[in-house]
C-alpha cells in the first residue's frame, strides 16, 4: 500500500499524468468539432473531402512562376499561390536585413544629421500600420508612375510604368542553369579553402591568401559565369506595340508594392535590433580593437557585429517570421499569393473553406517552422561554446 501510494504521489509520475489528460482533452475536443463540423456540413448539403483539388481551376493568374495554366487543377493553383508567396517572402528577407542593417548602423552614426534621419524613419515606421506602406506604395507610388508609351526606360531593354516592370526573359534557360553549376561548385571550392586555410593556421601559423581567393571564387568566376550565359543567350526584348510592351516578362505593380511595403516596414524594426545588438558588446572590446590599431569599419565588421549577432538572432527570428505572415496584406492590392488564389478565388469557387483555410495555415505554419528550425540552428552555431 505504502509502495503504491509512493508511486501515486511521485513528482514525476503526477507530471506524466496530468499531460496525458490534458492530451486527451484536447484531442477529444478537436474530435468534437470535427464531427460536429462534418455533420453540420451533411445537413447543410456541402460537401467535404478534397477532392476539389483535381477540378479545372479556371481562375486566371496574372503572375506564375510555375507552369500553371487556367486548364490545370485547383492543385496546381494552390502550388502556384504558395510560389508567389514565398518569392515575395524570400525577397523581402534578404532587402529587409541588408536595409535594417544600414539603418541600424547609421543611428549610432557620429555624424548628427545621418543619426537624426534614421531615428526619425525608425520611429516614423514602427508608429504606423503596415497596411499603410501597402495602400501607400500601390497606390501613391507605382499607380504615380508614367504610362506604358511614356515608360522609364533602363538600358533600353527593361521599362518601367504604372502596368509593372517589363523586363527581358531567356528563349532557353540551358545557358543560365550551366551557369549556376558554375556559381555552385565555386562557392563549394571556396568552403574547402577555408577550411584548410584555418587547418593549416592552427597547425603551422601560416596564412593562407583568403582574400584573393575568395575574390577569385566568389567575384570573378560567377561574373564571368552569368556574363558568358548572358551572352550566349537568345533574349525576349520587350517592345512597345498598341498600348502596352509585349514580350518579356512582366514584373506585376502588386509585387513591387508589396515587395516595397514589406521592406521598409520590416527595416524599421531590423534597425532597432541591430543597434540594441551593437550596443550590447562590451565597450571594452572596441577599445582592446582601437589599441591593435583596428580602424573604425574592420573594428564594426570583424569584432563588434560578430559579438552582435548573439543578440540579434534571437529577435530577428521574430522579424522573419513577420515577414512570411505580413505577405498575406498582399490580398488587399490583389497580388496573387496563397491568400488571395486559395483563400479568395478558389474559395468563392468550390465553397469549401475548412479544407481551403487549413491548408492555407497549414502552408504558413510548415514555412514559419522551419524558418524557427533553421534560425534556432543558426543561433546555436554562433552561441558561446562554456564549460
Amino acid at each position: 500500500m505504502s509502495k503504491a501510494f509512493a508511486f501515486i504521489n511521485d513528482k514525476r509520475v503526477r507530471d506524466v499524468f496530468y499531460q496525458a489528460a490534458l492530451l486527451i482533452g484536447l484531442v477529444a475536443l478537436l474530435v468534437y468539432f470535427i464531427r460536429n463540423a462534418s455533420q453540420n456540413m451533411v445537413q447543410a448539403g456541402i460537401a467535404s473531402g478534397f477532392d476539389f483539388l483535381w477540378r479545372t481551376s479556371g481562375i486566371e493568374v496574372p503572375f506564375v512562376l510555375t507552369n500553371y495554366t487556367q486548364s490545370d487543377n485547383i492543385l496546381a493553383l494552390f502550388w502556384a499561390g504558395v510560389a508567389n508567396t514565398m518569392l515575395v517572402t524570400v525577397i523581402a528577407l534578404v532587402l529587409s536585413t541588408a536595409l535594417g542593417f544600414l539603418i541600424g548602423i547609421a543611428r549610432l552614426s557620429s555624424i548628427w544629421l545621418v543619426q537624426a534621419i534614421a531615428g526619425a524613419y525608425v520611429e516614423f515606421v514602427r508608429n504606423i500600420p503596415l497596411l499603410f506602406f501597402v495602400l501607400f506604395w500601390y497606390f501613391g507610388v507605382i499607380a504615380a508612375l508614367p504610362a506604358p508609351r511614356e515608360s522609364l526606360s533602363v538600358f533600353g531593354v527593361a521599362f518601367l510604368n504604372n502596368r509593372g516592370l517589363t523586363i527581358p526573359l531567356p528563349d532557353a534557360g540551358a545557358n543560365f542553369k550551366y551557369a549556376f553549376i558554375a556559381i555552385a561548385i565555386s562557392c563549394l571550392l571556396h568552403w574547402l579553402f577555408l577550411r584548410w586555410a584555418r587547418r593549416r593556421k592552427e597547425e603551422t601559423g601560416q596564412d593562407a591568401p583568403i582574400l584573393r581567393v575568395g575574390l577569385v571564387l566568389l567575384l570573378l568566376i560567377p561574373a564571368l559565369a552569368l556574363a558568358w550565359a548572358t551572352l550566349a543567350t537568345r533574349w525576349d526584348i520587350p517592345v512597345l506595340r498598341g498600348f502596352n510592351y509585349r514580350g518579356g516578362f512582366v514584373v506585376i505593380p502588386e509585387f513591387v508594392a508589396l515587395l516595397a511595403a514589406l521592406v521598409t516596414y520590416t527595416a524599421g524594426f531590423i534597425a532597432e535590433i541591430v543597434r540594441g545588438g551593437i550596443q550590447s558588446v562590451p565597450h571594452g572590446q572596441i577599445e582592446a580593437s582601437s589599441a591593435l590599431g583596428l580602424r573604425p569599419g574592420p573594428t564594426l565588421r570583424l569584432v563588434t557585429i560578430p559579438q552582435a549577432l548573439r543578440v540579434m538572432t534571437p529577435p530577428m527570428t521574430n522579424q522573419y517570421l513577420n515577414v512570411l505572415k505580413n505577405s498575406s496584406f498582399g490580398a488587399a492590392i490583389a497580388y496573387p499569393d496563397v491568400v488571395s488564389l486559395f483563400m479568395g478565388s478558389a474559395l468563392n469557387n468550390t465553397g469549401q473553406a475548412i479544407e481551403i483555410i487549413a491548408m492555407t495555415l497549414a502552408v504558413y505554419l510548415v514555412i514559419g517552422l522551419a524558418v524557427s528550425a533553421f534560425m534556432n540552428w543558426y543561433n546555436a552555431r554562433i552561441a558561446l561554446v562554456t564549460r
